[in-house]
């Protein structure tokens, strides 16, 4: 078995002993930048694809003749043609790793920068400035948590230890579920009007797509923060922005956009009530590990001849 890790950005695969464990059994080459033009990936039966890095398109997926099997990490496969991948004779295995605890607690990070207004305060003592503003805490305010399912529920949990209330919507979510993470169930538009922090956690899909849109960003108080570390389209990034520059919300704090990386000059950049992170809420020490781990036992399973679980057209 010949392996590729692909578009390890971080360095985080060399030198660990998941690629340790792969290379008692195959040849492993890591590619910390793109792999530029498919020849490089010629003779590689296995891929390990670092979440929406790479897009597997019908094109590319035809010129790797050789390509057997991809480990998927992450939950999402976006970016591949899966009615292609099929033509081809290659399965897309899952190598979920868990959950990303990373983007629970940066939803708390970004939260507590808007209330405690750390990334203003800093910049304004770095020009020799000393104003100290009244600032809030997140002591008995309530959050209200937009799909509870892995990450969502460790965000409860996060939230319940620093007293907040915690509320929560998903579309098939039951009373017993959202009470068993600690959290009281909601329908979507009474948790915006209830909630001083709305955190987005949902997997984006044709349901959820615009889920928040200008009629329920209206229904927040003017006092609440909206938090987004799980896709960027599942906000309607305009009527946000008209928003943010009405004060109709106190602010947000984002870490993912309709468009990345986020491009020169957009409005969100210079609004004064927004708090930005470059979609950092998955790579993490944490993460790595985990889909690092998930990738090397879908591939040994694989070359041994075992079932893999695999990502379909219907997920």
């Amino acid at each position: 078995m010949r392996v590729a890790v692909l578009d390890d950005i971080h360095d985080a695969f060399e030198g660990t002993d998941v690629i340790a464990r792969l290379r008692k059994r195959a040849e492993v080459k890591i590619f910390t930048g793109p792999f530029g033009s498919p020849d490089k990936l010629a003779g590689f039966d296995a891929l390990i694809a670092n979440r929406e890095r790479t897009r597997f398109t019908r094109e590319l997926l035809a010129a790797l003749p050789d390509l057997r099997i991809i480990a998927q990490t992450g939950n999402h496969v976006y970016h591949i043609d899966l009615a292609a991948a099929a033509d081809h004779r290659v399965i897309v295995a899952k190598a979920t790793g868990g959950y990303s605890i990373g983007a629970a607690e940066l939803a708390i990070g970004l939260a507590m920068s808007l209330m405690r207004q750390i990334p203003k305060l800093s910049h304004e003592m770095a020009a020799g400035a000393w104003s100290v503003p009244m600032t809030q805490v997140m002591w008995r305010k309530t959050i209200g948590i937009v799909g509870l399912g892995h990450v969502g529920t460790h965000l409860a949990g996060i939230a319940k230890a620093f007293g907040m209330k915690v509320l929560a919507w998903g579309p098939r979510l039951t009373d017993e579920r959202a009470a068993a993470a600690g959290a009281e169930r909601r329908e979507l538009d009474d948790l915006l009007r209830e909630s001083d922090i709305v955190s987005i956690h949902a997997t984006l899909g044709t349901e959820s797509r615009g889920l928040i849109d200008a009629r329920r960003l209206a229904l927040m108080k003017p006092s609440a923060y909206l938090i987004n570390t799980a896709r960027g389209p599942i906000v309607e990034e305009g009527a946000l922005i008209a928003t943010l520059k009405d004060g109709k919300i106190a602010g947000a704090g984002l870490d993912v956009f309709d468009q990345e990386p986020l491009p020169p000059g957009h409005p969100l950049a210079s609004l004064p009530n927004v708090v930005l992170t470059p979609h950092i809420g998955w790579p993490t020490d944490h993460a790595y590990a985990a889909f690092a781990d998930a990738a090397a036992d879908a591939l040994l399973a694989w070359a041994d001849g075992k079932d893999v679980p695999q990502f379909t057209a219907d997920h």
